[in-house]
């Protein structure tokens, strides 16, 4: 069937022009662009713009806490058709077995998922994942039609030092003339240089201009990240003109579902409308030049024979979506998502995603010290993923080492996938809690659980309140918790509709910042990636601090005793 889109302003992606034109689809391709009279369906979008569906270049859909299909329902009204997606998070749980589970739960959807396969499993060798991937592991994945390459490339030192399962793992990925996603956030020089070097095209992960621009210049993409924890969009708003802008992406990477309702790429394009920024060219980064880097030709355009993924707005600079298209069926209507069916998931990979919590029973988070000894402190920095080290001063006789009148409270990562015990302990600034205590099953890469509080009472209380739970985020204060929102799909997921979800995640929030966390930190976004071993400088894991820069694991005190 044919239908006819008429009296739009289509905005022409490979020109930056935006001009009145109808549009005939027809059934999943667009037919023509120009003057038509007659189809099978005629509809009148006098007003209004048409641009392509927006394309996610770089997103974990686990860390939207969403199964595929709600993560569907929040993002489309968006104006968002298509995603390319790391599963890293639930392969760091739960193997290969994770991959195929999203892999089946995106079948069949009002967008298309994408997948890059997951290059650092786990992240390094100082993480303790519920898996290890080979290369051997990852071939089998090659040959479904939805993988476009190989996902972030996280562990650069041992790209740099080229060593055998990184570089086994990039080559399969080149011989197939495939995609190979970058994570060097800082890296610069001839380390870059040979990094790059390497085969990898691209760089989600900077934090400002120049680093950005290094990468440009030297053949790399950069992924512009506007996320819940990394907002970096204002401080690369340069990139969004010539020479830079058409080496560029938008992404969003890390989102939880409260922001993600409010907006997904379209919030970005909005954002840099609103500093001053040509909207086309937003656009333009979050289509075809997306589609263009993942060779995903035929996509991203409003142009004869092109996949009719379009949407209709109302207001360009503001990116007010009223209808959505998806493989030329209207699947968005004037703002509210037309109902669809989710796909059936294997039973025994439900089974194996819905198991996979096994945390020894904490006892405490005491740390055996006495009197007044020089600490390293993890230190938090506002909208950036980085941390600093902070040497201080810290009193054990005190609160064992808390200090919440100076920002400093306890944090730990307690091993969850076999069992071992292990745990890492230390202390946090930066956060802002003055009470109780906030947990997470969502640490990155390898989801171990991690609790920050200022109370080790409650920092028990919160760790066996996840662990009940199967995985999940609390907020703890004298022993009760004050909210939670089980996450019992990977400990990372929930099953329940994307708006409750919502819900449930700002409730979380308005508790935490109920225990003096400024409501300008969203609590468990920056909490999770403080376990992440391949951001500098200094993270916690279950073996204790982490010198990222170095590669080595550090004592908490540094008092030589």
């Amino acid at each position: 069937m044919k239908t006819l889109l008429k009296n739009g302003s289509v905005v022409n992606v490979f020109t930056g022009e935006v001009t009145r034109a109808d549009v005939l689809l027809d059934g999943e391709r667009i037919l023509g662009v120009g003057e038509y009279e007659r189809a099978d369906l005629v509809r009148d979008l006098t007003g209004c713009y048409l641009c392509p569906g927006l394309i996610d270049g770089h997103i974990h859909i686990e860390s939207t806490m969403l199964l595929p299909d709600e993560f569907a329902r929040a993002a489309v009204p968006h104006g968002t058709t298509a995603v390319v997606a790391d599963p890293h998070e639930i392969a760091n749980v739960c193997g290969a077995s994770g991959i195929s589970f999203l892999l089946e739960a995106s079948e069949s959807l009002p967008l298309t998922v994408y997948f890059t396969l997951p290059s650092c499993v786990p992240s390094t060798e100082f993480d303790e994942a519920g898996a290890r991937l080979t290369a051997a592991d990852l071939e089998p994945f090659y040959s479904h039609p939805r993988v476009l390459g190989l996902a972030e490339v996280m562990d650069y030192p041992a790209v740099i030092a080229r060593e055998a399962d990184a570089m086994e793992k990039i080559e399969a990925a080149l011989a197939r003339g495939l995609v190979i996603n970058g994570h060097a956030p800082l890296l610069t020089g001839r380390a870059l240089d040979r990094y790059i070097a390497a085969g990898i095209g691209d760089d989600h992960e900077c934090s400002s201009v120049e680093e950005a621009e290094e990468r440009i210049r030297k053949g790399q993409r950069v992924m512009i990240r506007q996320g819940t924890a990394a907002k970096n969009l204002e401080t690369l708003l340069p990139l969004f003109e010539e020479p830079w802008a058409h080496r560029c992406m938008l992404v969003t990477d890390d989102k939880h579902p409260a922001d993600l309702l409010r907006g997904h790429l379209d919030e970005s394009i909005r954002l840099a409308a609103r500093a001053g920024k040509n909207p086309v060219t937003g656009i333009r980064m979050a289509t075809l030049w997306a589609a263009e880097h993942f060779g995903l030709k035929r996509m991203g355009a409003i142009a004869p024979g092109y996949w009719a993924d379009l949407v209709v707005l109302g207001d360009l600079a503001d990116m007010s979506v009223r209808d959505v298209y998806c493989a030329g069926v209207r699947v968005v209507k004037d703002g509210r998502m037309e109902d669809f069916k989710p796909p059936q998931v294997a039973a025994a990979l439900r089974n194996a995603v819905y198991s996979a919590f096994q945390m020894r029973p904490v006892e405490h988070f005491h740390i055996e010290a006495q009197g007044r000894r020089r600490c390293r402190v993890i230190k938090l920095l506002k909208g950036e993923l980085l941390t600093e080290e902070w040497i201080t001063e810290l009193d054990f006789d005190r609160e064992n080492g808390v200090d919440v009148e100076r920002d400093i409270v306890k944090l730990a990562v307690v091993e969850r996938h076999r069992g071992t015990g292990h745990r890492g302990l230390g202390f946090l600034s930066g956060l802002g809690l003055k009470y109780g205590a906030i947990a997470s099953s969502v640490s990155h890469d390898s989801h171990n659980l991690i609790v920050a509080g200022a109370d080790e009472r409650d920092m028990v209380y919160a760790a066996e309140r996840v662990s009940a739970l199967g995985g999940g985020c609390v907020v703890v204060r004298d022993g009760k918790t004050l909210a939670e929102l089980p996450l019992p799909v990977a400990g990372l997921m929930s099953d329940r509709p994307a708006d409750e979800l919502a819900r449930r995640n700002e409730q979380l929030r308005k508790r935490a910042y109920a225990l003096g966390i400024p409501e300008e930190i969203e609590p468990f976004m920056p909490l999770a990636f403080l376990s992440l071993p391949v951001i500098p400088h200094l993270k916690m894991t279950t073996l204790g601090l982490l010198n990222v820069d170095e590669r080595r694991l550090v004592p908490l005190f540094v008092d030589g005793m």
